[in-house]
């Protein structure tokens, strides 16, 4: 009787399993915001893998490749913060169809100087902080503006989709950047980007107003930055993932540093090989985000065991023998990263006030990708001083550390009597 049945309860128990892994897709206007995005994504890291080629292409130089990645994250460091202010205060829809029409510009722009033969290193650079300014204002806006397309039940599942997303980008975009740089150039890769930004812009028009559930805007008053930084320093499930992204962000996340330098003086590899090992990370990251989005798991000790993961897992990488061992080692990395990114982000969206969540999600930028302006020039030094194996094996000790650390942190909270909110914050979804 039981052998019968377990046909039909394992197909239903599959069911459940996939309706919970894409459950925030049933909101229409998140749905038509994933399909304009996932194209917008497939171009842009086109064009980080065919500007990290050009930079290489251009000076030979792993220190000036960090250097325009510092360049382009540098803004978010500096204005990131009041960029979390401007997103508690704007409509997140207006803003973000104005902030990805500025996106797609600049990469036009960088398509039409490489296409014509007349880019020079420093429009490269200009053009890095241009970008730069832009993402500083759209990171808040664009992960905030989540949270009012889908609601807070399914903003854990939105948030780790959308890493998914931008990973399944990252295991496509690259693969095809690689074979157009080969085939047609460089240039053609910024200005397939330009073009994608179309989808985006679109999906953003056409949404239905009337089912967004829009935060009250937070009053223009003066202090406002100060104010969220002083709470995101009083609430330890805020604090604690800031800690811990500021360190992984800083050394870890600097793969547009490293992994060019890795494939090309390690393995010897060209371009394809390039596309290949960063797809690789993109398709394990793309398995990590599904799994993560079904077990809808948040708090601060399933981040510090992403850590862990990802610390182990860079290591692994780095000292791979060969190059198809490092491809196969960095879909682990992937894996781990985007858990990493996922748990943290959806533990802070959810314990923090909405009326201060685009800031807390602008400090979460600022630890994520402000921190590159010092650490992928010193990942690119590491590499100049030493080998690319190096690079990769300093962001994994990082994890290794700040699991560590934000270990003795939240020890350090629970004796003197942790909140409530950080219990119900690691409860599963």
């Amino acid at each position: 009787m039981s052998t019968v049945n377990a046909g039909p309860v394992k197909a239903q128990e599959s069911s459940t399993v996939r309706q919970r892994t894409f459950s925030s897709l049933k909101v229409p206007n998140y749905r038509m915001y994933m399909t304009g995005q996932s194209i917008s994504l497939i171009g842009t890291w086109m064009q980080t893998t065919a500007q990290s080629w050009l930079v290489l292409t251009l000076t030979h130089s792993s220190t000036a490749l960090g250097l325009v990645v510092a360049l382009q994250t540098l803004p978010v460091l500096l204005f990131g913060p009041y960029g979390g202010v401007v997103a508690d205060r704007a409509d997140k829809q207006r803003l973000m169809v104005i902030l990805q029409s500025a996106m797609g510009v600049q990469a036009l722009v960088l398509g039409l100087l490489t296409v014509f033969g007349s880019v020079k290193f420093w429009e490269v650079c200009a053009l890095a902080v241009a970008l730069g300014m832009n993402n500083a204002f759209e990171n808040a806006t664009r992960q905030s503006f989540v949270r009012e397309m889908v609601g807070r039940d399914e903003l854990r599942n939105a948030i780790t989709l959308n890493s998914v997303m931008v990973n399944a980008a990252r295991a496509v975009g690259p693969a095809v950047g690689g074979i157009l740089i080969a085939v047609v150039g460089i240039g053609i890769c910024f200005l397939l980007n330009a073009a994608s930004f179309v989808a985006v812009v679109a999906s953003l028009l056409r949404m239905d107003r009337s089912q967004l559930q829009p935060s009250p805007p937070t009053p223009r008053a003066r202090g406002q930055l100060r104010e969220g930084l002083r709470y995101a320093a009083a609430t330890p499930t805020i604090a604690i993932p800031l800690a811990m992204m500021g360190l992984v962000g800083l050394l870890a996340y600097e793969f547009q540093v490293s992994l060019p330098v890795f494939v090309e003086r390690t393995f010897h590899g060209g371009s394809v090989a390039f596309g290949v090992i960063t797809s690789a990370m993109g398709i394990g990251a793309v398995v990590g985000g599904l799994f993560t989005a079904a077990r809808g798991r948040t708090g601060l000790r399933p981040m510090m065991i992403a850590a862990i993961g990802f610390g182990v897992s860079m290591l692994a990488a780095a000292y791979a023998p060969v190059f198809a061992v490092a491809c196969a080692v960095m879909l682990l990395v992937g894996w781990a990263s985007v858990s990493f990114i996922a748990i943290g982000n959806s533990t802070i969206q959810l314990t923090s006030d909405p009326e201060k969540r685009g800031r807390m999600i602008a400090l979460w930028q600022v630890a994520f990708q402000g921190t590159t302006p010092i650490g992928g020039p010193l990942v690119g030094w590491v590499i100049a001083m030493s080998d690319p194996r190096s690079g990769l094996a300093v962001g994994g000790v990082s994890c290794l550390v700040a699991a560590a650390g934000g270990f003795m942190l939240a020890r350090r909270v629970s004796a003197r009597g942790a909140p409530a909110q950080a219990d119900a914050a690691e409860s599963p979804a």
